[in-house]
């Protein structure tokens, strides 16, 4: 991963992605921002109990170098909002009307695609040819439903994009060192097993990188941040390890 800054702002880049002048991502750490306490630096998520206003001082610095955020109301399914020309408007970092999935998709120049998180990934998809880019939540009840592999053929199906062109990044997520169920019997099902080890922890980026390339996307054009939100709490948010904390923003966009 590449480290940038942006002001007092921290974003981590996929190398892959970075080499297209035409989009713009970014996964941005806690670093930097307006909240205080437990949700100290650069908190993004509305619904965390931090102050309103340090939350949209926090969406407004990320919207500085990022452009028009569109956020999701994220609720662990597999609903994917479509934000392409022949689709609805978006919404901006305002705190209106939000529309509720967990997966965006976009070929609007301009607007940059959010999906907060603090443990689960997210898994930012970008198509050169058709200019296109899909934002996708992905916790383990995402994973379970394979929503990576839903938005693949939402792509196909609103941008014709063919899968063997897209390029993927996996976010910083709980690792398979700390992605613990101890009551995995009954919440993923037993075709998920293979991913847990001895210690009943499972490994969610092997689980989407094997989703990816089942979508029909190259294993070379997938690169994972291999960062456990968890282990790392100096740059990331984790509810996990924390409990009353923040969400992190990932953001990719066509400028």
């Amino acid at each position: 991963m590449i480290h940038r800054h942006s002001h007092t702002l921290s974003y981590l880049q996929f190398p892959h992605l970075s080499e297209y002048a035409d989009i713009r991502h970014g996964i941005f750490t806690r670093l930097g921002g307006f909240s205080q306490g437990c949700y100290q630096g650069l908190n993004v998520g509305m619904g965390s109990g931090d102050s309103m206003d340090h939350v949209l001082q926090n969406r407004a610095a990320i919207s500085d170098c990022m452009g028009q955020l569109v956020f999701a109301n994220q609720v662990h399914g597999t609903a994917i909002i479509n934000h392409c020309e022949c689709g609805p408007s978006g919404n901006s970092l305002s705190s209106g009307k939000v529309e509720s999935g967990d997966a965006l998709i976009s070929d609007v120049p301009g607007k940059s695609l959010v999906i907060q998180t603090a443990d689960c990934q997210a898994v930012l998809i970008y198509d050169p040819v058709r200019k296109a880019v899909a934002n996708i939540h992905s916790g383990w009840r995402g994973s379970i439903q394979n929503i990576i592999g839903l938005t693949v053929q939402a792509m196909i199906k609103v941008f014709e994009s063919d899968p063997k062109t897209l390029l993927t990044g996996i976010g910083p997520s709980l690792g398979p060192c700390c992605a613990e169920f101890v009551h995995y019997r009954t919440e993923i099902p037993k075709a998920f097993w293979s991913y847990k080890n001895h210690a009943d922890c499972f490994d969610f980026w092997a689980m989407s990188k094997d989703q990816l390339t089942g979508a029909g996307i190259p294993e070379n054009h997938i690169v994972s941040s291999n960062l456990c939100t968890r282990c790392r709490t100096d740059l990331f948010f984790s509810y996990r390890k924390e409990k009353s904390t923040g969400r992190f923003a990932a953001v990719i966009g066509i400028t």
